[in-house]
């Protein structure tokens, strides 16, 4: 897009969020506008200094600079992103399914409780009864 018509698109897009969204969703089908760094697969640079950024659901993203000091700089800090990434969805698995293991220990507990206290009001109903036929 060239001059103002994309001048009056931008402007569009930056006053009705529900039209960014919209849009956004629309275009990051075939091109993607914002990725996480959890979502890359990975990061890799070619002997030119192009990078390429593989995504999983999406075709790979190629950025070409022009100093390969750069494109080394990037791919190196982008590996330490997505290690760092990786491993904070590691860590948040475990604790949900530690989370999910504690409910259900306390679920099993109160059930149990549950279970004995109604076992003790038969008990204590049938207690009653024997003692007032006795009399």
């Amino acid at each position: 897009m060239k001059g103002s018509f994309k001048n009056e698109v931008e402007e569009a897009l930056e006053h009705k969020p529900v039209l960014k969204e919209t849009i956004g969703r629309i275009l990051g089908v075939f091109v993607p506008l914002h990725i996480l760094v959890s979502e890359i697969d990975s990061v890799h640079m070619d002997e030119t200094g192009k990078i390429t950024v593989n995504l999983p659901h999406h075709r790979n993203i190629v950025i070409p600079l022009e100093h390969k000091e750069n494109a080394e700089k990037l791919v190196e800090k982008l590996n330490q992103l997505i290690s760092k990434a990786r491993t904070e969805k590691i860590k948040e698995h475990a604790e949900i399914k530690r989370a999910e293991r504690k409910l259900k220990r306390e679920h099993t507990e109160a059930k149990r409780k549950s279970n004995e206290q109604k076992t003790h009001n038969v008990r204590t109903k049938s207690i009653k009864r024997k003692f007032l036929v006795k009399i």
